[in-house]
């Protein structure tokens, strides 16, 4: 049962890089996005503002961090701004963690930058973060507030599961992981289906350039899914599709999260042997392409924002339900 909460008691507001994905999370939540707006200076200097009473609410900042800079910058401004407003608290909904990939010391004299954005953000004021498919599980523990951590399993198994009602049998389904650090990722999908999964081991020679690539498993006469949270270049994505269709696979596609898609990724992807590239919208495609589809991500993050609101569990809810209009959700 839902605790009774006034009803101006949540409000929700955007930055400017996920306007387009914050107005659909606030329409399936029940209201319109928050009144605010960014102050552009003509060095490049800006300066966002509240343009309404926020004192004793819970506000809701939703912003992906993806490049440049200035988006990320741009949510602490906001926290900041929110926390001098005298907010009850200040709820940081980040579709994609940037810098996630920075989680660890690969090598001696380099940052741990996820850790120091997850410090930054507590610092300013941030009391709650909800984000999804963070690139490495250890990346939750490194906030010192509550963090949800949402999967984008909850939209890409039913889509999944409809694709194979057309096309293919799930039975000769195979999950695999383009390099070794997806493959838990991989796995957790294959087991949710009952299937079987395979990797790629890669060098890379420096980064966002691959060297060598094989793979490990059988995938003859089989339906192969790759699975990531992120595609940046396209490089490893497409070398393992190519390794994959040429040990005997029927037909090679991908789950991706996080469309980051650099320079001439989508290019790749098109003329890759890939036949179709799943991604969702917590970054906005910079380019059409007849073999990319997007789902959207707004009613997990809808439900999510709900869930936190009412003190209701959120490990519970993964699957949504999927109609020909795309995902929906019942409140």
């Amino acid at each position: 049962m839902q605790t009774s909460k006034p009803k101006d008691s949540v409000v929700i507001f955007t930055g400017r890089a996920t306007a387009y994905l914050a107005k659909d999370i606030a329409s399936i939540y029940g209201k319109p996005l928050g009144n605010s707006q960014v102050l552009q200076y003509a060095d490049g200097e800006f300066q966002p503002s509240f343009e309404e009473n926020i004192r004793g609410r819970d506000v809701f900042i939703i912003q992906s961090t993806f490049a440049p800079s200035d988006n990320l910058m741009e949510l602490l401004m906001y926290v900041d701004a929110a926390k001098r407003a005298s907010a009850k608290r200040i709820i940081a909904v980040i579709p994609y963690f940037g810098f996630a990939r920075q989680d660890r010391k690969d090598k001696p004299r380099v940052p741990i930058t996820a850790k120091l954005i997850a410090d930054i953000l507590t610092t300013v004021g941030v009391t709650r973060v909800i984000t999804i498919d963070l690139h490495a599980d250890q990346i939750q523990g490194f906030f010192d507030v509550p963090l949800d951590h949402l999967y984008a399993s909850s939209i890409f198994i039913p889509y999944l599961r409809g694709l194979a009602n057309e096309s293919f049998d799930l039975d000769d389904v195979l999950f695999a992981s383009p390099d070794v650090g997806g493959t838990k990722r991989a796995s957790e999908y294959a087991k949710k289906l009952g299937c079987g999964f395979v990797m790629c081991y890669k060098q890379r020679n420096k980064p966002n350039e691959v060297g060598t690539m094989q793979l490990i498993g059988d995938v003859t006469g089989k339906h192969v899914i790759l699975v990531d949270d992120i595609v940046d270049t396209g490089n490893t994505l497409c070398k393992a599709a190519e390794v994959i269709s040429s040990k005997g696979a029927k037909s090679v596609r991908a789950m991706i999260t996080h469309p980051v898609l650099s320079g001439n990724a989508v290019e790749k992807i098109e003329n890759s042997c890939m036949e179709e590239l799943i991604v969702t919208d917590t970054i906005p495609l910079k380019q059409i392409s007849a073999k990319i589809r997007a789902l959207s991500v707004a009613p997990i993050f809808a439900e999510a924002i709900r869930r936190v609101e009412f003190n209701e569990s959120i490990a519970d809810f993964y699957e949504m339900a999927i109609s020909k209009k795309g995902l929906t959700i019942k409140f």
